[in-house]
């Protein structure tokens, strides 16, 4: 508050305003702003939504009313009358079209309503905590003090993209520039099994498991795999051509072949 306006508190005058019934205590304002945002809550509408005309209008009954009563005024209440009064007559009189960059009566009295409301929310916050409890006054803290306790959470928040960035990161610095081989599994082809077994076919023992039937540099490892997988193809498909048979007794038991072919007979020397 400048120093003009420290001298309200020397009064403790009440203006009443004659329309309004208004009763305006000098020494309770900070400010001009202040006292227009008291004279906007005797509109009793949203702020938002106040008159600017009536504003004015009750702005300037007031500052009359503390002139008649000798009232020294400050400086700056003096300047809010003078540009309220210019944006009364730029919202009465026809706007003329306004050099660039200079706000029209409308931005103007939109941008005091605006100003309006943020000292209003502004009070209201300020209301809002002085309500509260007071550490000394209201509450008071225990004689003996206890430490604080700290529990460290671990809350993961990466998501999938940022997984696969830091695998790729680290990808990256393992080969060391290096381009990436694929390792290629070994692959029996089905082609290979099913001609193997065609070889076979007339020596193939009764009822013999798909085990025994691998080939043996197969039948080990990785290798395996393919093998087994390979070899159950063709046999499939020399089943379905009528030229084997196949059992299995139980889901995931072993699985059996028999040659349709008549065996080779033995040539007697």
């Amino acid at each position: 508050m400048s120093d003009a306006g420290e001298n309200f508190g020397d009064f403790d005058a009440i203006v009443a305003l004659a329309d309004e019934a208004l009763m305006v205590h000098v020494d309770g304002f900070e400010g001009p702003l202040d006292l227009l945002l008291t004279l906007a809550r005797n509109q009793k509408v949203d702020i938002a939504k106040i008159s600017i005309l009536k504003l004015a209008d009750q702005y300037l009954e007031f500052i009359e009313s503390a002139k008649k009563m000798n009232l020294e005024l400050a400086a700056d209440y003096l300047v809010m009358a003078a540009w309220l009064a210019y944006l009364k007559s730029r919202l009465i009189l026809p706007q003329p079209p306004t050099v660039d960059g200079e706000p029209t009566a409308d931005e103007m009295a939109t941008r005091l309503r605006w100003r309006l409301q943020r000292l209003e929310a502004m009070r209201q916050a300020a209301a809002r905590l002085m309500a509260g409890d007071r550490l000394g006054r209201d509450v008071f803290g225990r004689g003996d003090p206890e430490p604080v306790n700290v529990v460290k959470l671990k809350t993961y928040k990466d998501t999938l993209f940022d997984l696969l960035t830091a695998y790729a990161t680290q990808r990256t610095k393992t080969l060391g520039g290096k381009n990436y081989v694929r390792q290629h599994a070994p692959v029996l082809l089905i082609e290979e099994a099913r001609a193997r077994l065609e070889r076979m076919l007339g020596r193939i023992a009764d009822w013999s498991g798909l085990e025994r039937l691998l080939p043996f540099e197969w039948s080990g490892g990785q290798r395996r795999r393919s093998a087994l997988a390979s070899t159950l193809l063709a046999c499939l498909e020399l089943a379905r051509d009528g030229r084997i048979e196949i059992r299995q007794m139980a889901p995931f038991e072993e699985v059996y072949i028999r040659d349709k072919i008549a065996p080779i007979a033995e040539v007697s020397p």
